[in-house]
């Protein structure tokens, strides 16, 4: 059977959704310069129909809390729109008001919340620790581990599939921004922007820890979301030696324990002469739109080889198609400021 999985970070989603997560598509202003909540709940309708995935991780879903729920608004939404993917699953809720969501077509497939590791310490024994405890890594090279968290902790699923067969396992990401958000001066920002790093960094080892773990078990396995970051190296990663997107990839390691994303390797390949992008952002320092590789679908080795793997970003003007249908291509730049990528599998 076919099977379409798809990443997409929805940009304040939940401002779609009111105090006990209904539905608001009005004319108020949404969270996106200049759009009407009402245009880009529509938008975000299209381009979830025109992707047409089996299965969606949505990054910056809405928020759960004490009178909000993920599921509820997603579910809603689905059933406003008619979309098959009618299915919501959740995990660990976030610290912050963007969740981590996979909305998916019961019909096709069915997901269960399954984290794994143990939680603790932070200390490794055999396997990773869970995503909603601690993790202990010198990231600032003063000989004592730190101790980090996730504020978004990454949602691990176990996929059945309706024809049966051996469960796939996903993990779904939106690592800490580097950006130096609030700083005040060079200073602050130079700080700020190191320290996010490490954040990030200490995150994307944790993640790669887990990816080991399923790779050692022989999992066929899934890993995508945002990154906020690409593949190599800014002034301030120079630091590390390597990007968090490398260390998950886990270039360094053996080609079978390497996770396969075509996008992330046409960037580290400068003789390309081109680049790719999945996000777009406005620039008021430059006055004009700046784009950024910031989302991937990672697979194991195994399952790319075996599933035929077939990547592909929606962007509303390197895609052709999407380029050349004029709905498609005004609802991706209404939707959010980052752009579904997906892949296909024949499994």
């Amino acid at each position: 059977m076919s099977l379409r999985i798809a990443t997409w970070n929805i940009e304040w989603f939940t401002n779609l959704f009111d105090g006990h997560s209904a539905l608001k598509l009005d004319n108020g202003w949404s969270a996106r310069h200049n759009i009407k909540r009402a245009q880009q709940g529509a938008a975000i309708a299209t381009v979830m129909r025109n992707l047409d995935a089996d299965l969606l991780m949505v990054v910056e879903a809405p928020n759960t809390g004490r009178r909000q729920s993920t599921v509820r608004a997603l579910k809603s939404f689905a059933e406003h729109f008619n979309l098959r993917q009618s299915a919501t699953a959740v995990g660990f809720t976030s610290e912050t008001h963007q969740e981590l969501a996979v909305m998916y077509d019961p019909n096709v497939l069915s997901v269960r919340h399954d984290p794994k590791g143990m939680i603790g310490d932070g200390s490794r024994v055999v396997h990773a620790p869970r995503f909603d405890s601690v993790f202990k890594l010198d990231v600032d090279v003063d000989g004592e581990p730190d101790t980090h968290v996730f504020s978004k902790p990454p949602i691990e699923m176990e996929l059945t599939l309706a024809n049966g067969g051996t469960p796939l396992r996903l993990i779904g990401v939106h690592t800490k921004s580097k950006a130096p958000h609030g700083a005040t001066d060079a200073t602050e920002q130079l700080s700020m922007a190191i320290s996010n790093r490490r954040k990030q960094m200490a995150q994307c080892v944790w993640i790669r820890q887990r990816v080991e773990d399923h790779l050692r078990d022989g999992d066929d396995l899934i890993v995508l979301g945002d990154f906020n970051d690409g593949p190599g190296l800014d002034g301030y990663e120079s630091l590390f030696g390597r990007s968090g997107v490398e260390v998950v990839l886990g270039l360094d390691a053996e080609p079978e324990r390497q996770l396969v994303e075509p996008h992330a390797r046409i960037w580290l390949d400068p003789r390309q002469g081109w680049s790719l992008s999945t996000s777009r952002f406005y620039s008021k320092q430059y006055h004009r739109y700046m784009n950024a590789l910031l989302d991937y679908v990672m697979l194991s080795a195994d399952l790319a080889q075996r599933g035929q793997a077939a990547w592909r970003i929606l962007h509303p003007f390197d895609d052709p198609d999407c380029f050349d249908d004029d709905e498609m291509r005004s609802a991706l730049l209404t939707a959010s400021d980052h752009f579904p990528v997906c892949v296909d599998l024949d499994l």
